[in-house]
């Protein structure tokens, strides 16, 4: 943890290569809101340009502690050493059965597609899922509604810290 006296605690919330923009909108006006931090990792499927923004009606955006990173490997060098869940449907731990901490990094693949198989594959360890019902016929839920979900746990877990 930063030695600041004003330090705050912090959970990442990161998206990769996310397609529609209503969920990152969505996850966005949700880390304004908690103080958890939105990691964006290119190629994005929309535009976050401050004219973008602005006509979006986004009045939160300014509140978003936001870093966009040109693609995958760029944010894992710029983040090694940093504790990172994989989120994803292929995940063998449900996320509520983890112990999350400060300056945790939760990853979450794009919509069509989720994260890549290899990067999952590699890290099966840290790879976490929310479940669902077998006899449905839904892949995963909502990408902006996942995060939420596991957000909201790990800040539960850290007893909402900074959160009235």
């Amino acid at each position: 943890m930063p030695p600041e006296e004003n330090y705050k605690m912090a959970l990442h919330i990161v998206f990769v290569e996310p397609e529609i923009p209503g969920n990152t909108g969505n996850i966005a006006r949700t880390c304004a809101a908690t103080g958890a931090h939105l990691h964006l990792v290119k190629p994005l499927g929309f535009d976050i340009s401050e004219k973008a923004v602005r006509r979006a009606g986004l009045d939160y955006w300014p509140f978003v502690n936001l870093k966009v990173y040109e693609n995958l490997q760029d944010f894992l060098e710029q983040n090694s050493g940093r504790r990172m869940f994989l989120a994803t449907t292929k995940g063998e731990s449900i996320y509520s059965q983890v112990e999350f901490r400060d300056e945790d990094m939760i990853l979450f693949g794009r919509e069509t597609a989720g994260l890549p198989r290899e990067f999952v594959d590699e890290n099966k360890e840290m790879a976490i899922r929310i479940p669902l019902s077998e006899e449905t016929r839904l892949r995963s839920l909502n990408l902006a509604n996942s995060a939420n979900i596991i957000l909201f746990e790990a800040l539960r877990q850290l007893g909402f810290p900074d959160l009235k």
